[in-house]
């Protein structure tokens, strides 16, 4: 008979709770002495305390949480303000790769670029003679010659006096040979066990340089869609064949890119000329281009082309050297490599 009093005075203090949800955890706390008293003095059964503890600390369970949730804004809180004055670090995962969330210019500015970095910046040797031109005596010459040539004509037909577009589309081909030069003497060097005297360092970093001087047009042109489909189709036929050629004859490669470079030069003096003339608007040179050259806050698009074709000029010396070197006889690894001009 009690545990029957017993079992009616557990219904009646907890089904509001149960169904309603609608009392709260102090009234449930202060009926709780007289349900465990019980009608007749006798005490409830394990199993229906337990319910009963579940039920009331469920019943909690949003406050605790909201509690909890403030402790631990307040705990971080007071952690941001201890290590205020501590360099950022973000660790990637468990690998424990370390990146610092900041980079500082010289001057104490923050760095904005993750594609270089304050370190891999430079000054263009603009002193570089740019009237440097190799003749063409052998065969394999005269065709690296006329090859360039005859791409000139359709290039011409296109882009015409665009030179924005024309740059633009220029160093899409021209970021090519280094990388491809790059990698199959890097293969080689796996394949034989030897050094390869700087030069997949050398053709790497032209690779590189020809990249950056894309990613600076690309803020003065905006390539319409069908000059993106050409660049894709460009620079599919134009991997490959180079790839073919620098396996086939390496000096016939690198004096091609010798030449290309000579036409590039060609190309920015022009693109200098239509500037000067006031043809092209001589706006202010691209916040990317003002860091990569180290060229003064103030510096224009002129200045900009005119850093472009000097580094130009340096990869057609360096391209028209390594062809020299294969003609003599003599391996790229057997000369040590111009390494330092970026």
């Amino acid at each position: 008979m009690s545990s029957r009093m017993a079992g009616a005075a557990l219904l009646r203090h907890l089904g509001p709770r149960l169904f309603a949800g609608s009392r709260t955890f102090t009234a449930a706390a202060a009926a709780r002495p007289a349900l465990l008293a019980g009608a007749d003095g006798g005490g409830l059964p394990a199993v229906m305390l337990r319910l009963m503890s579940t039920s009331s600390s469920s019943s909690s369970s949003p406050a605790a949480a909201a509690a909890a949730s403030q402790a631990k804004e307040a705990a971080a809180k007071a952690a941001n303000k201890d290590g205020g004055d501590k360099k950022a670090v973000v660790i990637n995962s468990y690998w424990g790769i370390e990146q610092s969330n900041k980079l500082t210019r010289e001057d104490g500015t923050e760095w904005k670029w993750t594609c270089f970095r304050p370190w891999e910046t430079y000054t263009a040797d603009t002193s570089i003679d740019l009237t440097r031109h190799h003749v063409p005596k052998t065969l394999l010459d005269k065709i690296a010659y006329w090859t360039v040539k005859s791409l000139r004509f359709p290039t011409d037909i296109f882009f015409q006096r665009r030179y924005g577009c024309r740059a633009m589309m220029l160093e899409t081909v021209a970021a090519v040979p280094g990388m491809v030069g790059g990698m199959l003497l890097h293969l080689r060097s796996l394949r034989r066990f030897e050094q390869s005297g700087g030069w997949i360092r050398a053709l790497l970093e032209e690779a590189e340089n020809e990249r950056m001087h894309l990613m600076t047009f690309m803020e003065v042109a905006k390539p319409r869609w069908y000059e993106r489909a050409l660049v894709i189709a460009v620079q599919g036929v134009f991997f490959n064949a180079y790839f073919l050629g620098y396996l086939v004859s390496p000096k016939f490669a690198h004096r091609v890119v010798g030449y290309l470079e000579e036409e590039a030069i060609h190309s920015y003096t022009e693109y200098l000329k239509d500037l000067e003339a006031g043809k092209i608007a001589n706006v202010p040179a691209p916040a990317i281009a003002i860091d990569y050259w180290r060229l003064p806050t103030n510096a224009t698009l002129k200045d900009v082309v005119t850093v472009v074709r000097a580094d130009e000029a340096h990869h057609r010396d360096v391209n028209h050297f390594a062809s020299d070197i294969h003609y003599q006889g003599m391996q790229l690894k057997e000369s040590p490599a111009p390494i330092g001009y970026h």
